[in-house]
């Protein structure tokens, strides 16, 4: 079965830095595409960004300039660099296996993902 497992999370100083690691197993992990998302407390999912099995890397609007998603495929690993980190980007970060169905389409919908990890949560204090 397919499963993903984030770590990397932990507590950081407002402007510090993070990464995020998303390690993949059971399935081929180099031809599916991998998102990243983030949830805060009482507020839904948030798509931060995605990397699709061509190393092409799409992002939302509001994270454009802090946030870089990459992948090493013969670790079968995704990653999420987070820089300048602020309060309010306190959550819980998930990685998701895109659906093959939607490929290509729908990257920032969390419905259009079929495997999800646990979580590792971020705190960023002032």
């Amino acid at each position: 079965q397919p499963q993903l497992v984030e770590s990397g999370g932990g507590l950081v100083q407002s402007g510090g830095s993070l990464r995020l690691s998303c390690v993949g197993s059971g399935y081929a992990f180099e031809y599916y595409t991998i998102g990243w998302f983030r949830q805060a407390p009482g507020k839904e999912r948030q798509w931060i960004g995605a990397i699709d099995d061509n190393d092409k890397s799409t992002y939302s609007e509001s994270m454009k300039g802090r946030f870089t998603i990459s992948r090493d495929n013969y670790e079968k690993t995704a990653y999420l660099q987070m820089d300048n980190l602020k309060p309010e980007d306190t959550g819980v970060y998930y990685c998701a296996r895109n659906d093959y169905r939607f490929y290509g389409r729908g990257d920032a919908d969390p419905k259009k993902y079929d495997t999800w990890g646990q979580g590792t949560q971020v705190t960023v204090s002032t």
